[in-house]
This record gives C-alpha cells, sequence and structure tokens, in this order.
C-alpha cells in the first residue's frame, strides 16, 4: 500500500470498549495540514461534530491531528463539549500545536457520558507510538460494528514525481447519506489550498458518501474529513487538479462502497443506476427511494425478483414520470417493459440474484437525461439481531 508522505499514525487501548481492542486513533501530519470537512445533516450533532467544525473554522482550513475514538459517541450527554474540547487541549499540549488546529472525532453507543481521563491518560503511549507504519492500526481502531477494515488508496504521477491519496473509514449500520456519513478519513501529501480542497471534497462525497444507503438512518457523528499537507513538494496546477479531483473521487467511491459491502448483516451489494430522469437530483431521489425500501432489500436478500416493489418504491420517490414509459432491469434482465411485466425466466434470474453483487437498472424514457447511481445492501435477519443487542 502506498501511503502519502508526512504523515504518522497510533492506536492505543484506552477502555472506552468493552472489549479490550485498540478504541483510540491519532493521525498527525509533520507540517500543519490543508483541510476540509463535510459534517452530517442531522439536527442532533454530536460534540465532536460541533468543536471540529468550530476548530476548523478557527484554524482557517489547518489540521495538525485528528483524535478518533470508537466505542461512545460522546453525544447527548451533559458533558460532551467539555470531554471533546479537554482531549483536544491535551493533544495540543503534547504535540506543540495550536489546540483549533487538532480534530475529534467519536463513534459508538449515544447518550452515555463518556471520562475524558481515558483519552488523556493514554495519550502518551499514542503518542509514542506514532509512526507511518500504523496506518492499519488506526484505521481498525475507528471500527464499530465493522467486520472489515475499510481503506483504499491511489497514487498520480505529476511532473515526474508522485503524489499519493490514501483513506480509512468505518461504518456499517445508521448509515444513511445526507452531507457525509459515517466517519472517514483522507489524507493526500498534495498542497491544495483548503478552498480548493472543499469544493474537490464536497463533489466527491456527492457522487460516493452521499449515495450510499444501509438502513436510511444518518449518524449524529457523521463526517469526512480530507487533509492535504504538501509534503510530496507538488502544488497540482488547474488541468492537474482536475485529475486529482477524479482520482479523489475514486477513492471516496471505494470506502463508501465498502461501507455498503459491510452493511449490518448484509450478504449482498446492490448498485442501483437511474436514466432518463428529468435531472440529476430526480434521479438521486428515485434511486434512494429503491435503496431505502425494506420490501426491495429483503427481496433481494431472498433472491426475488420481484420487480413490483421497485416499480413502486420509485413511484413513491415523489419525482414525477410516467409508469407507462418505465423499463425495469435486474442483473442486466429486463424484468418490467413500458410499466408492466416482460417475459423472462424467474428461476434463471432469481439464480443469478443468489450472487454476491446485484444490480438494478430503471430506464426511465422520455427528453430527460438525468442520471445516477447509487449502492445499497440486501436486509436480513441479521441486521435485527445486530440492532436489538447493540447497546448489551
Amino acid at each position: 500500500m502506498t501511503l502519502p508522505l508526512g504523515y504518522r499514525y497510533s492506536a492505543a487501548y484506552a477502555g472506552i470498549r468493552k472489549v479490550k481492542k485498540n478504541d483510540v486513533a491519532l493521525i498527525v501530519s509533520d507540517s500543519p495540514a490543508s483541510a476540509a470537512a463535510v459534517f452530517t445533516q442531522n439536527k442532533v450533532q454530536a460534540a465532536p461534530v460541533r468543536i471540529a467544525r468550530f476548530h476548523l473554522t478557527q484554524s482557517r482550513g489547518l489540521v495538525s491531528a485528528v483524535l478518533i475514538n470508537a466505542g461512545n459517541a460522546n453525544c447527548a450527554t451533559r458533558t460532551g463539549d467539555r470531554v471533546a474540547i479537554a482531549c483536544c487541549d491535551a493533544v495540543a499540549k503534547q504535540l506543540r500545536v495550536p489546540a483549533e488546529q487538532v480534530f475529534p472525532a467519536s463513534t459508538g453507543v449515544i447518550g452515555v457520558e463518556l471520562d475524558a481521563s481515558l483519552i488523556t491518560n493514554i495519550l502518551p503511549d499514542l503518542i509514542k507510538g506514532l509512526s507511518p507504519k500504523k496506518f492499519a492500526q488506526a484505521a481498525q481502531a475507528i471500527l464499530t460494528t465493522d467486520t472489515v477494515m475499510k481503506i483504499a488508496h491511489q497514487k498520480l504521477a505529476f511532473k515526474r514525481r508522485t503524489v499519493r491519496i490514501a483513506g480509512m473509514t468505518k461504518g456499517s449500520g445508521m448509515i444513511q447519506p445526507n452531507m457525509a456519513t459515517t466517519l472517514g478519513f483522507v489524507m493526500t501529501d498534495a498542497a491544495i489550498a483548503p478552498p480548493i480542497l472543499s469544493a474537490m471534497l464536497a463533489a466527491a462525497v456527492k457522487r460516493s458518501y452521499n449515495r450510499i444507503s444501509v438502513d436510511g438512518d444518518t449518524s449524529t457523528n457523521d463526517m469526512v474529513l480530507l487533509l492535504a499537507n504538501g509534503a510530496s513538494g507538488i502544488q497540482p496546477n488547474e488541468k492537474e487538479r482536475a485529475h486529482f479531483a477524479e482520482v479523489l473521487s475514486q477513492v471516496l467511491e471505494d470506502l463508501a462502497k465498502q461501507i455498503v459491502r459491510d452493511g449490518e448483516g448484509a450478504h449482498k451489494l446492490i448498485t442501483i443506476e437511474i436514466s432518463g430522469a428529468s435531472n440529476e437530483e430526480a434521479a438521486d431521489r428515485i434511486a434512494r427511494g429503491i435503496a431505502n425500501s425494506p420490501l426491495v432489500k429483503t427481496a433481494i436478500a431472498g433472491s426475488d425478483p420481484n420487480w413490483g416493489r421497485i416499480l413502486s418504491a420509485a413511484g413513491n420517490a415523489g419525482v414525477p414520470f410516467d409508469p407507462s414509459k418505465v423499463d425495469i432491469y435486474m442483473q442486466d434482465v429486463l424484468v418490467c417493459q413500458g410499466g408492466v411485466a416482460a417475459e423472462f425466466s424467474e428461476q434463471d434470474l432469481k439464480s443469478k440474484l443468489d450472487e454476491r453483487e446485484c444490480s438494478i437498472r430503471l430506464v426511465l424514457h422520455g427528453r430527460g437525461t438525468g442520471g445516477a447511481r447509487f449502492w445499497t445492501c440486501d436486509l436480513t435477519e441479521k441486521y435485527i439481531e445486530i440492532n436489538a443487542s447493540y447497546r448489551t
């Protein structure tokens, strides 16, 4: 794995989790990095979201360290802000950086008080353990109900030198895109100013993190952070920035799809494609409606080619269209033509739907050119089992 230059990582067990495995991660840039972030639009927002947003404003888009804890969301508590600030201050003091350049993030159970000393007491070990080689340990430490680590990386050749991008993310449940979803941290060693970085991140999130759903729930702690520390010595020109932005989107799309593939209790990754809508927003709404339909998701879980559920979910998305001009494909098999059943072998299609990756394509025939691609997963009994016992 090719990692960006100028970053170090660390992970440790602070005692936040009930199970003894690393629950705190630290990411440090050797020099203050340009930063951009997107945050949840849930009206209930965790303390780290508020403090991170405030720090990013105060520092004018510079981040030196990212402190992440798992096992406790530090949300809807009496001491949330004080805990987040105390932890940031402690990191800043030990790393000798401004407190506003420390970016906090938390994930875990909502409504449980977090003891700041659990984190501050482990900081000396975290800082002592910082290494460019501990990317994977940090990526593991931020997981909650995830069953696998989620990382992605790319490199680009500019002016005979290389620029690198690497990201880590977490998420398996409470996943519904809304500005950002789950936690994501992406680092690059390119030199890019915060305003340009912010525009790049917004565009990349729109086609990646904001196009996934596991269960239709938007978390109180969602954030995606992008850092660019310039350690490569490369400041991309306008043409190179366009290429960089495309590769960044690919990295975020990779991470986002890994989240859906690891959806709580999921067996199948579902790709939904909409074409012929009046515009991209309309296509997105239709795709989202299909992705969030429990009836569609359970049908896929049972390998049932029940295209009527797909058509119904599309019609309930609040987007006007003519049902008599709709074609639907499942696993590239035409199952609905002009809004009514097409001829196909149900048994053959059922076998194809047993595969780990399933596709749904809905085509609206008319003058519209809007399209969207969306990812979700099937819904199984295991999802209920995981979430019925999440706190116990």
